[in-house]
């Protein structure tokens, strides 16, 4: 597949590597295709938690070829085999078919349909492993285009594969997919064109800037946006991997199924694509099944003389239950599952055989001061609260080793040795040090800021949260408790606590804390420098600080990726030095897979629910069951 041209060349910021112990990085083009690239020396993991994946065997494999002694990193997963089946499990009902309701429901259009864009699939995970919400430009594969570019800062124009066809289904019937397909489809969502006029209602205002695509010739497809419109703010509206707002329909479903009162395609018979998958049964609450499609078009990317799907059909099973889908990773009737660090460790007891993959959460777990009212407001007092957390004990005695043992800023750390954002191992000594656990400097620090003594305070808890990391916040009393404040604890239903400590209006007095905190986010970044931003509803703190407010709106005028990443940089380490939140622990996800799924290298990405990143790519190996 080919790497697409990026406007300004993105160079990233470190390289460095927390996980999964791979060799060197390397790339490979498909058969017909050159490729072009912006080479970056980047290393990172980065991860967030996709629950559900997969899978049990049958049928007889087949090998594929493979490349001898090629020396890139994923030789070390074996050889490529043809044939089996792969069962998933989810926990939810699927009752969407159609990206036009791209609503949050749960669909299944993304295992059917394709997006132009793909994680870069021949990354080394020890690099990127696509675990988060965030896909930075540097790790997009233009999978279904021949190249694109950021022309000028207004215009980006994509160059779509010839070689693409549609599902061999009426009434699509095969056709060749083309530059007309992707102008209908954001003419559809967006009602730019194409017949139609009303806007999607679940388009989100990211889009708002995006005026017009048109099609100058049979592969050739250009977006306009409006002046003033950040280019790595267009690229990431269109990179922008799972969720279906990408993903394409065909025109030929949308005129026989749809109606002007019923816009969407609402039948599961109907949802065709260019897809490796067909969707070839669904029982509702039950199971969704999907077959090979013996027309598809694509290779795989380390493979590239390897056509894709390897897998005869696939299955998602529907269980609702955590325990109950457990129970069947352990008697293999499902091949993966995102379980906590308890069951983790339960499982590599009872089940040491099932490989576990373990990545730093998407969550910083913290306690969250309203900074604009006493005596939280004293940036002592903060500094004090933070360095009577012992963030690396909570790490290691009460999570067992399985958490980061490092304080975050605006941006998980993972984004950060990713080149996006400013990560601890490199903040500067001092400011690490405002961060370690010193109950004697604390204690100094208190009675600096007048409160010798400590003083009594609160803090409230969402019923979910509570029931979750209760006992975690038993831990930060007692921590607190040893430089004199005295913190009571307040459980309320989440309801309640949404609408004290959320919005405009949040009224809370003290203290609050979220399972997710602003902290430890990892989404693009336009959406983490708001985070703390005047007014913004998730700003929990409260914070309104003139100087953040102006670093969103240079980012938003930014005329370059590198301006971004600076300006990222720069506000990580602000925020990191005004102790707007007190960081408590990151507990890390963990990912089982049944060892005969084999091209596994990382949980899920966001919208997936397979067990990889790039699940066309894995296959099954009986002969490790």
């Amino acid at each position: 597949m080919k790497k697409g041209v990026i406007w300004i060349t993105v160079s990233l910021l470190l390289v460095a590597s927390l996980l999964l112990a791979s060799c060197g990085s390397s790339t490979t083009t498909s058969a017909t295709t050159t490729k072009t690239t912006t080479t970056s020396t980047t290393t990172t993991t980065t991860s967030t938690v996709v629950s559900t994946t997969s899978t049990t065997t049958t049928g007889t494999a087949t090998t594929a070829v493979n490349t001898t002694s090629t020396g890139n990193w994923w030789d070390s997963l074996g050889t490529p085999k043809y044939g089996g089946s792969l069962t998933m499990s989810y926990n939810a009902n699927y009752v969407d078919w159609d990206p036009y309701l791209q609503n949050g429901s749960p669909g299944v259009y993304n295992n059917v349909m394709e997006q132009m864009f793909e994680n870069a699939y021949t990354t080394n995970p020890n690099i990127w492993n696509f675990s988060i919400n965030f896909l930075p430009p540097d790790y997009a594969d233009g999978f279904m285009l021949t190249s694109w570019a950021m022309t000028n800062p207004t215009t980006f124009t994509v160059v779509v594969r010839n070689n693409i066809y549609w599902q061999n289904i009426s009434p699509v019937n095969g056709r060749q997919f083309t530059a007309a397909d992707v102008v209908y489809h954001y003419n559809r969502l967006l009602g730019l064109g194409s017949g139609f006029t009303t806007r999607d209602p679940y388009m989100s205002t990211g889009w708002n800037p995006l005026l017009s695509i048109t099609s100058p010739d049979k592969y050739t497809a250009v977006f306009t946006f409006a002046a003033g419109t950040a280019p790595l703010s267009s690229q990431l509206l269109l990179i922008t991997v799972g969720g279906g707002v990408n993903d394409f329909e065909a025109s030929e479903c949308v005129a026989a199924y749809t109606t002007t009162s019923n816009p969407a395609i609402i039948d599961w018979h109907h949802t065709i694509g260019t897809g490796p998958w067909l969707l070839s049964d669904f029982v509702d609450n039950s199971s969704v099944s999907f077959v090979k499609n013996p027309n598809y078009w694509g290779y795989d990317e380390r493979w590239p003389q390897n056509k894709l799907p390897y897998m005869d059909s696939e299955k998602i099973i529907i269980v609702a239950s955590q325990a109950t889908a457990e129970a069947a990773l352990r008697s293999g009737k499902i091949g993966g599952l995102s379980v906590t660090a308890a069951d983790a460790t339960s499982f590599k007891k009872t089940n040491p055989e099932i490989t576990q993959y373990t990545y730093a959460g998407t969550q910083e777990l913290s306690v969250d001061p309203r900074v604009d009212l006493a005596p939280f407001s004293n940036i002592q007092v903060r500094e004090a609260m933070q360095q009577s957390i012992d963030i690396a004990g909570i790490a290691t005695n009460f999570y067992g080793g399985q958490a980061t043992p490092w304080p975050q800023s605006l941006t998980q750390n993972q984004m950060g040795l990713g080149g996006w954002g400013f990560p601890y191992p490199q903040w500067p000594a001092d400011l690490q040090a405002q961060y370690a656990y010193n109950v004697t400097n604390a204690k100094t620090l208190m009675a600096s800021a007048g409160f010798p003594s400590g003083f009594n305070t609160n803090i409230l808890l969402a019923s979910s949260n509570s029931i979750a990391n209760g006992d975690l916040y038993q831990i930060v009393q007692s921590e607190f408790a040893a430089i004199g404040i005295n913190m009571s604890i307040t459980v309320m239903p989440d309801a309640t606590w949404n609408s004290i400590c959320l919005g405009a209006g949040r009224t809370y007095p003290a203290l609050c804390a979220r399972a997710l905190g602003c902290t430890g986010l990892t989404s693009d970044p336009f959406t983490q420098l708001s985070k703390y931003t005047t007014g913004n509803m998730t700003d929990i703190p409260n914070v309104s600080d003139p100087k953040i407010d102006n670093w969103r709106v240079q980012a938003l005028a930014a005329t370059s990726v590198d301006a971004v990443k600076q300006i990222l940089h720069d506000e990580n380490l602000y925020v990191a030095q005004q102790h707007f939140e007190i960081c408590v622990a990151q507990p890390n996800t963990f990912v089982l897979v049944q060892p005969w799924v084999k091209g596994v290298t990382g949980p899920p990405g966001a919208g997936w629910v397979w067990p990889g990143p790039f699940p066309n790519g894995d296959w099954i190996d009986t002969s490790s069951n």
